[in-house]
Order: C-alpha cells, then structure tokens, then sequence
C-alpha cells in the first residue's frame, strides 16, 4: 500500500468542490457515490491510463463504530492489491492513505451498468445471456475462493456488466481472507436480500455462501424478483433461513426445468447440499447455456425467414429456397450516414434491403433512393468488377448481403430463382419503373 504524499482534499475546485489531485492521480470527474465510496474517474500520469479511484473518508464520522468499520472495508480491498488477476474481477491498482481519508485505484469501467438495472420483470436479459453472466461470475469466485477470499457481498449492485457484455465482480470491501484477520468484518456482515442461511445465523462462513448468493442473483436475473421477500427484515431473514422460494416457472414461464434445478441446488439451505465450487456451478451451466444459444439461434433464424417472406423481392421463392438464402448470407445493421460500400470497391455481395432506406450516390450526386425489398449490387456478379456508385445508409437501415460465392453452393433451382428475380429486378431500374418496396 502506498503512503501518499499530497493533501487528498487540497486544490479543491471552487465551484464542485472535486479534489484536482488525489495523491499522484489527477482528478478528471465525479462520478458519484458508490456503496462504500465517493468514485472519481483520474488519471495516472505514471502509466499514463486513466484510472477509477474510490474514496473512503471516515474524518470527522463522529459514529467511531463505523468508521471503524469503514477502516476495515478499506484494509480489506487494499489487501486485494494484485491478489486477484482475473479477467472478471475489477483489478486494484493501488491503495492510500492521507489527511484521515482511504482510497483505492482501480481499473476504470467506461460505460458498463450494475446487474441491478436487470433485476424488473419489465427489463430481463435473455435467459442465455443470464447463464452467460453467472458462468463467467461463478468462474471468478471460484478463481477467488482458491486464493482464500470469499466475498461475502455478491449482489446485482456488485457485478458490472460492460458496454461489450462482459461481467466484472467489484467491491470486496467484507471480503474473507484466509490467514488475515487484520481487517475482519465480525457479525452478521452483507445485503440481507442476498445473505446465505449461515450468514443469517452468524455461523461459520465458507466459500459455499459465495454460491449461495450467487444463486440469490440467478434467480433474481432471472425472474425480476428476489426468492424471498418479507415485509421487515426480521421476516425476511426468517425466510431466508426456512421458507421455499417460489418455483421460477411461475415467474417465467420460459424457464426450462434444468435451469431451474441448477438454481435450487445453489439455494439449499445446507451449505453441504450446494455445488462445492464455483467451478462446479459453472460446468452445471455449461450444457444449458449450449441449449439456449442454439434454441436461440432457431428463434433468431425463424425470424430471419419471417422478415425475409413479406419482402417483394422473395414473393417467388420456396420456403427452402429462402433458407438456403438464409445460409449463404448474414445480417448487418448500419447507422445513418454510413457507408455500405464505396463507388472503386471490389465486393463479392449483393444486398437487399430488409428496412428503411439508402442512397446510392455517383460522384457527390444522389442519383436514387432504394427501400426495403430492393436490391443492390449487382456488379459482384462480375469476377473482379469494381462497384460503380456508392451506398449511403438514410436513417437506420438494416440490409441482408448475400455471397455470391456461397450462392453458388446453393441448388440449382435456388440459384436460377435467385437469377431471375435479380435481373428482373434490375431491367425494371433501367427502364425507370418504381420496384414494389414492402413495409416491414
């Protein structure tokens, strides 16, 4: 851990009161308060990264029972200090200590969100993507417990999750460490909603309440609600300890019965009755998780097809010549303003418009606008032709392109049906008649 030497409050800015330095960190932004800190995102000029620095400030608490606590959470994230190097664990870079306040340096999340903000029933991941979640988070507890720490405090509002859905574990602040007990948080310590039995009856806690909890999460991902709710927290650690969650099909009807099973062996009551690992959590949901990405992907695809049906263009197909459309392409979305491809491109696909529109432009001029059902780039037909206009998305556009070299795979019937409606779709263009354009 790292004394500091300048003043954690001096050169405050006069109008936010935001500290320009906190030790060798430049000060960028508040970022607001967290469960246990006021967050600052900084700068490290050593590294020259940015950084994320939470600050614990106990000056002045004239309750000394929780500042003496607060004391502790920090003690015991600083201890986390290069201990855990896991791609799901927010990593501490550095700890300090000045003018009666605590901080610690962290990797900074741009943009990620808590699991809370997926807790209503109104805004629920997809179950594969839950699975997802608690595979990588049941991974990294597992990484953890091996190394002697147990959380303690796994809840939504400690997993992040990332603008590119990966999952960080942050805030080990109560955290168990074994041969440690420098920092030790004694008694009854965590969110209650996601407290294990033992930790409700102040027993012996091991690295199965981390399961526990995590299963708390599942469920509450899962569902929108949390397994057991009581009207004051005297009921709800009762229930906790005694009562039966609710089964989650009730809740969600999608719920498949072996997810459902993974989730209550991680709620037993008996810490024995849990999966012993986290690791063993994880490869119970391996199987599911391989399950629902690939029902998914029908679903998707069945979609795909849907979509495809209504447009003018596929009136003449076959069902199975759609699908073998379907096979030799895929689906790309494209902000307004963007291009599809440029006028001196080499390109083997051609597009058709599933929604909204583009521009197709020669030179600076716009010499047409095309919509859902057109197609467009016909030149790909031609070995080695390069593109002859350029493809500008108008308003949000979502475009089907389709291989010509995997086209060539498809039957004979698809490709002459292909052909056809191409062509025909083609010469209407040159003679200046409006193609048909579908709502979809």
């Amino acid at each position: 851990m790292v004394q500091a030497t300048a003043e954690l409050s001096a050169q405050n800015d006069s109008d936010s009161g935001v500290p320009e330095r906190i030790g060798k960190y430049e000060i960028i932004k508040d970022l607001g308060q967290g469960s246990s800190g006021r967050v600052f995102l900084s700068h490290d000029p050593y590294y020259g990264r940015d950084v994320a620095i939470k600050v614990y400030s106990v000056e002045g608490d004239e309750d000394e029972k929780k500042a003496k606590v607060t004391r502790k959470m920090f003690f015991n994230e600083a201890q986390m200090m290069g201990r855990l190097l896991h791609p799901n664990i927010l990593p501490i870079y550095d700890a300090g200590e000045e003018n009666g306040g605590y901080y610690v340096v962290t990797e900074p999340v741009h943009g990620a969100r808590t699991l809370a903000a997926y807790c209503r029933p109104d805004n629920l991941l997809r179950t594969d993507d839950v699975v997802e979640i608690i595979f990588k988070c049941a991974k990294a507890l597992h990484y953890a417990h091996s190394r002697g720490v147990v959380h303690r405090d796994v809840k939504p509002g400690n997993i992040m999750l990332t603008l590119d859905n990966d999952v960080r574990i942050i805030d080990f602040g109560i955290a168990l460490v074994t041969d440690s007990d420098v920092s030790r948080i004694e008694g009854i310590a965590g969110s209650p909603s996601y407290m294990s039995p033992e930790q409700v009856q102040s027993a012996e806690i091991t690295s199965r309440s981390d399961i526990y909890s995590l299963g708390v999460v599942m469920y509450e991902l899962l569902t929108g609600f949390r397994p057991f709710r009581g009207a004051d927290l005297g009921k709800l650690l009762h229930q906790i300890v005694y009562a039966t969650p609710p089964p989650m099909h009730t809740l969600r009807e999608d719920i498949s019965e072996a997810l459902e099973h993974v989730t209550a062996v991680a709620l037993q009551k008996d810490p024995e009755q849990r999966f012993p690992t986290g690791a063993e959590f994880a490869a119970a949901l391996t199987g599911i998780h391989k399950d629902l990405r690939n029902q998914n992907e029908r679903i998707d695809q069945q979609q795909q097809f849907d979509l495809l049906r209504k447009l003018s263009f596929f009136h003449d197909f076959s069902h199975s010549e759609i699908w073998e459309i379907l096979r030799a392409s895929d689906w790309r979305d494209y902000s307004d303003g963007a291009e599809i491809f440029r006028e001196g491109e080499l390109d083997d696909r051609f597009y058709v418009i599933v929604g909204g529109k583009v521009t197709v432009q020669s030179g600076r001029r716009t010499v047409g606008v095309l919509g859902p059902g057109d197609c467009f780039g016909e030149t790909s037909y031609v070995d080695g032709a390069r593109r002859t206009t350029t493809i500008v998305a108008s308003g949000e556009v979502t475009l089907v392109r389709i291989s010509s070299t995997l086209l060539e795979q498809a039957s004979s019937d698809c490709q002459l049906r292909f052909n056809k409606v191409f062509l025909r779709s083609m010469i209407e263009r040159l003679q200046g008649v409006e193609p048909a354009s579908d709502s979809v």
